[in-house]
């Protein structure tokens, strides 16, 4: 089975690689110190830099977490490639989809590697004391592609069964006046 082009993949990973990373360099750069909220839109927008040595939501293993989640990437990035490559070539969404969360998850991997403080995130959305984690743009980029992937294969596993039903319905005699 051909795989889809590279250059889709490539360029969509790359670029949100690249957006991570200058995000989060401006982050740490113009948002120190740590922890202090700065309003963009009222209280519902915030930038506030964090640094989570943990995993979505504040998953935490311990003094061994980083290295865990390092580990845990690096399977899910061999899992993605596997994907990648049974992707057929006119699958231009599900390589969209593939791409996002390869590139999201390298950026989260290059925090976890270059830092033991872990990844930087930066973006705070919430009202008044309900917060929704703090995130970055890998984040962004793993969700959106995790949603686009799982509605891209569930149409797959959905586009045979409603073939064949349009073909059984297509069989049945019509229950219409006879002529």
């Amino acid at each position: 089975m051909p795989r889809s082009k590279p250059g889709v993949f490539w360029s969509v990973a790359a670029g949100v690689l690249l957006a991570d990373a200058f995000t989060k360099i401006l982050a740490v750069d113009r948002l120190a110190p740590a922890y202090l909220p700065r309003p963009v839109f009222g209280d519902g927008v915030r930038l506030t830099l964090v640094y989570n040595p943990g995993a979505a939501f504040g998953l935490h293993f311990g003094a061994l977490s980083r290295w865990i989640f390092v580990a845990l990437t690096l399977v899910a990035l061999v899992v993605l490639w596997r994907l990648y490559l049974e992707t057929p070539l006119a699958h231009r969404a599900r390589t969209l989809a593939l791409a996002l969360v390869t590139g999201g998850a390298l950026g989260n991997l290059l925090d976890r590697l270059r830092s033991a403080r872990g990844v930087v995130d930066f973006i705070d959305i919430g009202v008044g004391a309900w917060r929704w984690p703090t995130f970055n743009v890998a984040d962004i980029a793993v969700t959106s592609g995790a949603i686009l992937l799982g509605w891209v294969l569930w149409n797959v596993d959905e586009a045979p069964a409603r073939q064949a039903s349009m073909r059984t319905a297509a069989d049945q005699p019509s229950s219409g006046p006879a002529g």
